[in-house]
Parts: structure tokens; sequence; C-alpha cells
């Protein structure tokens, strides 16, 4: 494990190429552009060892844990950063460490450590359960591989990925599959976001050839979507942070009445609410990816509030920014905007508030 002088360095490094090359400007420029991310930051990226942060060093990575990866995504969330990095970096490759399969982890942990390989993974349907029952791409044996068809939805960067893990039903339960992105009888297709910063796409199968990875199944998938949650957990604290940080400083130079509208008890009152909210996302975040590298029994637990909380925290603090500062925040301009889309897109991402606060209170019972 990495000490905190270490943590922080790797921060700094992080947030300065964010100053450097995730402003709102190009944040506007990137988020319009036909792929989604701006491979120059991405080869910094990978440069850092961000990209290949949580992969083993044998495979080309830094072999860092979830603790380290919450504060650095902390860091692009803060700055909106446009980037297949949850994707990639994070869910695909957690997932292929996840699968036992070492040919695999050989094959395509090394190009995604690189930046070179792209990949994601697809594990729900059209309904976004996120869930094992949400799963609604088949599976059967043919000609010594598998061969795939259904509907996979809400696939993260899967119009851009090279490499597509697939969560597939089988006779056997569930198992995870890869697809080449050129492969026959796959349609990728763009869906709409209510965040720009944010590729979706909606994938269908007729009799595609597969590869099964591994034999966990959903137990693989879950250990691979928690490592995802607490990223993302990360990336709203730090985002609910940042605006909660802009309104401040709003607050302190907007004059109203002849005084800061700071000065005013009403927006006092909303601004220490807000306070709170964010300094109790990042609590949950921070907790959650301890407990994640330790690997306590209260893992599970943490990673499902943290889930919940940082997701409805993040919207709130969105959300009240934007009354805080008045018309102009409403305005597609102002970047406020920015990050209520982002909190509100990311709060169904990988699955509802709702969902996880259920699976708090189910492992609270248990």
């Amino acid at each position: 494990m990495t000490t905190s002088e270490e943590r922080n360095a790797i921060c700094d490094a992080v947030r300065g190429l964010m100053q450097d090359r995730s402003s709102e400007t190009a944040v506007r420029s990137t988020m319009e552009t036909p792929q989604g991310y701006d491979p120059a930051l991405w080869a910094q990226l990978v440069e850092l060892g961000i990209v290949g942060l949580l992969i083993d060093p044998e495979y080309g990575g830094t072999g860092l844990g979830p603790l380290e990866l919450e504060l650095v995504m902390e860091e692009t969330g803060a700055a909106l950063l446009c980037s297949p990095l949850l994707s990639s970096g994070v869910l695909a490759a957690s997932l292929l460490s996840a699968c036992g399969e070492k040919n695999a982890q050989a094959r395509y942990l090394p190009g995604i450590a690189a930046g070179t390989t792209i990949a994601t993974v697809a594990l729900t349907g059209d309904a976004g359960t996120w869930t094992p029952e949400g799963v609604t791409v088949d599976a059967r044996s043919a000609n010594g591989g598998a061969l795939l068809n259904g509907v996979a939805s809400y696939v993260t960067h899967g119009q851009i990925a090279n490499l597509l893990l697939i969560v597939a039903k089988t006779g056997s339960g569930l198992g995870i599959f890869e697809v080449d992105a050129n492969a026959s009888g796959l349609t990728r297709s763009a869906l709409p976001s209510f965040d720009r910063t944010l590729r979706l796409a909606r994938l269908e199968f007729a009799n595609t050839p597969a590869r099964q990875v591994g034999q966990m199944g959903w137990p693989a998938v879950q250990e691979a979507l928690d490592v995802a949650l607490v990223a993302l957990a990360g990336e709203q604290a730090g985002g609910g942070r940042r605006i909660f940080e802009m309104t401040v400083e709003y607050a302190k130079t907007r004059i109203q009445f002849g005084r800061p509208i700071g000065g005013f008890q009403a927006l006092k009152h909303m601004a220490a609410d807000l306070m709170i909210e964010v300094e109790s996302s990042t609590s949950a975040a921070r907790h959650a990816a301890e407990q994640l590298a330790e690997k306590t029994n209260q893992a599970e637990e943490a990673v499902s509030l943290a889930a919940f909380a940082c997701a409805e925290a993040y919207s709130k603090v969105a959300a009240t920014a934007i009354q805080m500062h008045g018309g102009i925040a409403f305005t597609w301009e102002h970047p406020a905007h920015l990050y209520l889309r982002r909190a509100r897109a990311y709060a169904q991402l990988f699955g509802s508030p709702s969902l996880y606060r259920e699976r708090y209170l189910t492992q609270l019972g248990a």
C-alpha cells in the first residue's frame, strides 16, 4: 500500500494535468467529438500510470488499488474529465483481473494499461437494472466457442471500444465473453445521454461469435462492479466539491443590494447544508475505498452506502448550486450546467440510488 505522501503526489500530478488539459473549454470541445475523449490527454494519463492503475505490474500496470483509485477519481470528477478511464481502466480491467483466466489477462491487460486497447463491459439490458436478472444476452456453444444473441444496453464507451466483455446467460448460469469490435452479427448504436460528456451505446447480437473468459460468472462481475462503484463515488464526491467551491466563490463576489450575496442568511444556510453533503459524500467514498482495499467484512455495505449517498449528494449540490447562482447558471454557457448534467447522469450509471439503498439495508439486516 502506498504512503499518504505518495498518494498526495499522485493526486497532485493528476490535478495538474486536469488543470492543463481538462479546462471547461477543453471539456466542451472534447464532448462534441465523435470519440468523446482527447487522445493526447489519454496518452498523458497512460504516462502517469493512471489508465493502468489497477493492473498488476506483470502486465504493465501500476499495481495500486481502490484507495488510490478513489482519490484519483475525485480529481478527474472535479475536472469533468471526458475519457474511457472508468470503462477501460477500471471496469474492464477489474473484470479481467477477477475472471481468473491468465491467458485473457496476458492478452488484454497490457494493451489496456498502455491505452492502445479501449475495453468496456456490457452487463445489463434495456431495463438498466445492473443485476443478474437484467442480463438479456444469451450464449450457446458452437464450434469450440460461443454464439451470442440478444441486447446489451447502456454500455459505456461501447461505440469506440475495441474489446467488448459481455455478460451473457448460459445453460449453467451467467458467463463472461469476449467479443471483437468488428465481429459479425454485432450492431452498435449510440444512445442519447443527458450528459454530453458521457458516451453510451446499445449492442445487438445476432449469432455473434464470442469466446468465454474464465468460469467465474456473476461473482467476478460483482467484484469488478464494486471497484467501479468506488471509482464512480470518487468522481461524484470530487465533482460535488468543485461545484460547491465555485458556488461559494460566486457568493463572495456577486454584489446585490450593496453587499456580497454570501452575506445573506438564507444563502449561508444553503451553503452550510451543501458543505455537509460534500464532506459526507467524500467520507463515504473514501471509507468504501478503504474497506474494499482491506477486504473487510463490511466492504460490500460500505460500497452500497457510497453508491447511493454520493449520487444523491452530487445531484443535490449541483441543483442547489444552480439556484444559488441565480438565472445565469440556467444557461448552457455556464459551467454549473455541465456539473448538473454529469450528476444526474451518473446517479443512474451502474444502478440507481434506490437499488443501492435497498441493497445496503439488506446487507445491514444480514
